[in-house]
């Protein structure tokens, strides 16, 4: 059943938006960040969207941007070879990490200590914030540029990441190697995006979603959505594990039920594929980051 919401339009934005993340609820609320490809990532109100700042200084794109714990700092990845540190606060550049190709995505660990990054070079490299820029190690495997990485919540030994070779690779910090393969989809699907709740661990390949057991890695669920999607970009979990949001090349956002897999909305709005999607961590809203330069924050499902 198509919705007639209306979400909250936040503009601002002057080329696609590939990545959005929520903060988690800090004393003065939650936050909302972009990354775009214009070069400028926004910060927002997260329950609002109301335009807090932009953070200015790269020179190419930038495609990934993401806040730490108390929302204090950001990092955001570019293809202009650089991820950079900034005080989220007050906008300062706080670091420059530079890379020798094209960065594509960049998160911080759990304990906000150290970021992991990838991009175009197809190796992963970690820093340590309290250090120097130079990368305190590095992993080498995927044969294809690296998508998306992120930390496990659960210990800053493990990292996750996706390249355009498929699959959910896991390295150990411990080890300095590849610790897991996990295959996703069909062959030539691509992972596309990582999210972790507190007890699931969300990913999509292709038309497939998959909820994983956060610690073994264990496939706990999977849903296949219909081919008119034309591929799953993202996917978030409800905070309350009630449903989950997609994003994909249809144009529009879907809202599944998590225990019945049911379609319960089709959000009509974007012009463009929907790159990323992601709940406030009060499980009010969703929001959405499109093809068509826009973000869009939308009421979430309403279920007794």
């Amino acid at each position: 059943m198509q919705s007639i919401s209306v979400p909250l339009l936040c503009r601002g934005h002057s080329r696609p938006v590939p990545d959005i993340h929520y903060s988690r609820i800090t004393p003065d609320g939650f936050f909302l960040i972009s990354a775009c490809l214009d070069g400028k990532p926004m910060l927002r109100a997260g329950a609002t969207g109301d335009w807090i700042g932009t953070f200015i200084g790269h020179k190419g794109a930038v495609w990934s941007a993401s806040l730490n714990t108390p929302a204090t700092q950001a990092i955001t990845a570019s293809a202009d070879y650089t991820v950079k540190l900034w005080d989220s606060i007050s906008g300062e550049e706080l670091k420059t990490f530079t890379h020798t190709k094209v960065v594509k995505t960049a998160a911080f660990s759990s304990d906000d200590k150290r970021i992991v990054t990838g991009g175009l070079d197809k190796i992963l490299k970690v820093f340590d914030l309290e250090k120097s820029e130079a990368p305190l190690c590095s992993f080498e495997g995927h044969s294809q540029p690296i998508k998306t990485a992120v930390w496990s919540p659960i210990t800053t030994d493990l990292i996750l990441s996706a390249a355009a070779d498929s699959n959910l690779w896991i390295w150990d910090m411990r080890t300095g190697k590849k610790e897991r393969e996990i295959e996703l989809g069909e062959i030539g699907d691509c992972v596309f995006s990582i999210e972790f709740s507190d007890s699931i661990l969300s990913t999509c390949a292709g038309s497939h979603i998959y909820f994983l057991n956060p610690e073994t890695f264990d496939i706990k669920k999977e849903v296949i959505v219909p081919k008119t999607v034309r591929g799953v970009n993202s996917v978030s979990l409800h905070p309350d594990q009630k449903s989950f949001v997609i994003g994909g090349g249809d144009f529009y956002v879907h809202v599944f039920d998590f225990e019945s897999s049911e379609e319960l909305e089709v959000h009509k709005g974007h012009h463009g594929p929907v790159h990323s999607v992601s709940y406030s961590p009060d499980g009010h809203l969703y929001a959405s980051g499109s093809e068509d330069g826009t973000v869009r924050l939308w009421p979430a499902v309403s279920k007794s």
